[in-house]
């Protein structure tokens, strides 16, 4: 079975700031590996990726089925943006 995926895309001039955030946060109950540029992040039910460029930073989610997917979506989006409201940034998946 294919993997479901979606990506989301957010301009910011600290996209290293919230992979550390996020990574940082997970680390105490997940897998996670993390620098400056990229993150990744093994929750139980899909992958979350990160990756910073000049422009932002691109957040990648992947599971299974698009329950998971979705649950997974959720998670990441709504520490993303609990970490980014003095940005006030928001994720729109595609």
């Amino acid at each position: 079975m294919n993997p479901c995926k979606r990506s989301a895309f957010v301009p910011t001039r600290n996209p290293a700031r919230y992979i550390g955030r996020l990574c940082r946060h997970f680390a105490h109950k997940l897998p996670v590996s993390f620098d400056e540029l990229q993150g990744r992040i093994e929750f139980a039910f899909g992958l979350s990726t990160l990756q910073a460029d000049d422009e932002g930073l691109t957040l990648h989610v992947e599971s299974n089925n698009p329950a998971d997917l979705e649950k997974l979506q959720h998670v990441v989006a709504s520490h993303f943006e609990r970490f980014a409201w003095q940005e006030a940034l928001s994720l729109d998946w595609h």
